[in-house]
Order: C-alpha cells, then structure tokens, then sequence
C-alpha cells in the first residue's frame, strides 16, 4: 500500500558531487529537474518490475520531501514551511534508456519505479538527515543532505518558480555515488535514519 499519492513526482538530477562524477557530469548551474508519472508509486514490500526492454535497470536511494502546502514562487524560508515532511524514495532508472533516449521520459517512467515509504515524518532538520541504499544487505550508497549541491528549501523554491507544488506533492532530491545494477531476487532498501527503511523486492516480467 502506498503512503502518498502525488499529482506530480518532481526529480533532481545530479544534485550529489560524487554521483555527477560517476556519470560523467559536471554539477549543474541551476537544479536539473524531471518528472516521473504518478503510476510509478508502490509502497513498501510491493516489488520492483524489472521490464524486458531495457537490460540495465539500476537504483538510486534519495531523501523524499512530501509537499506539506501549496507554493507558488516561494522564497527559501516558504519553501522550508512548506515542507510537510520526508520519506524514504527510491528513484528507480533504465539506465540504458536513459543514455540512449535523450528525454528521460521512458529511463524514469515505467510502472514500478517510484518505490517510497513507509511513512512520511515532519519536524526534522533537513540538514541532518542521511541517506543510505543497500542491495542484498550491502550497502551501496551513502550520502548526507548537507552535502547536496541545492539544499531542499532552495530545490522547493527553484522548482515552485516552474510549477505550482500542491499539498501531496512529491519532489525526489538527487541521489549520492553509487547506483547500479538491478537484478531479479534482489532486495533493495533505502534508509533514512530517523525516517524509515523502505524494503523493495525485484522481479522480473515476461513479454
């Protein structure tokens, strides 16, 4: 069962230091932003569908902030009220596609790829929190928000100056080194001490 249902996912790409370098990026001027569809959502324990098109599906713990209320070319400081907490997110990514397509669209965008759970928690100090992503029980990605290259309240102003966040709202913060590949029987968890752990299986589907 999933704990949020967005009107809309908004995604930051490369907002970690070490993850553009792996990917062989620079860090951007401005927050890259995308979009993954509603449909993508799947609670805790539901299982991530690994789809035959792509051969390179790969995973990317991130720190989830639920929009708490409506902004509208907020400032920093109504974009940190604004907040109504965070969750455990797992931005899940055809690696191939990605590469491939151009637009993101379809890399981000299939049913599945928005694993997020399994509560969302307010009153925390974003600057605090950590994120920590495991397959199989080793982990594999470590990262703090404080080591973002866009804080979260400069994120939620930057991007209500594009489009307006409503309360529901799900903005994903950018993903630190260390992403890679999925496989069927794999389990993936992402954890936000002081949030959650999110558990995710992985399955694979026929034509």
């Amino acid at each position: 069962m999933t704990v949020v249902a967005p009107s809309k996912i908004i995604c930051v790409g490369r907002n970690y230091r070490a993850h553009a370098q792996e990917m062989g990026h620079e860090l951007p001027a401005a927050p890259m932003l995308f979009l993954k569809p509603p449909s993508a959502v799947i609670g805790p324990d539901e299982p991530i569908v690994l789809p035959p098109e792509s051969t390179r599906v790969e995973h990317e713990a991130e720190i989830g902030v639920v929009i708490g209320q409506r902004l509208c070319r907020a400032d920093e400081d109504q974009a940190r009220a604004g907040i109504g907490g965070f969750i455990c997110a797992n931005d899940v990514t055809a690696r191939d596609f990605q590469r491939t397509d151009g637009q993101w669209g379809r890399a981000k965008g299939f049913d599945t790829f928005c694993p997020v759970g399994p509560q969302v928690v307010s009153g925390l100090d974003w600057e605090a929190l950590r994120v920590i992503g495991r397959v199989n029980g080793e982990v594999r990605q470590e990262g703090l928000a404080s080591d973002m290259h866009f804080g979260i309240p400069t994120l939620l102003s930057f991007i209500s100056g594009v489009m307006t966040l409503l309360p529901g709202d799900l903005v994903l913060t950018g993903t630190p080194a260390g992403v890679g590949p999925l496989a069927p029987g794999d389990v993936v968890e992402v954890e936000i001490p002081g949030v959650g752990l999110l558990r995710n299986p992985v399955v694979s589907r026929s034509r």
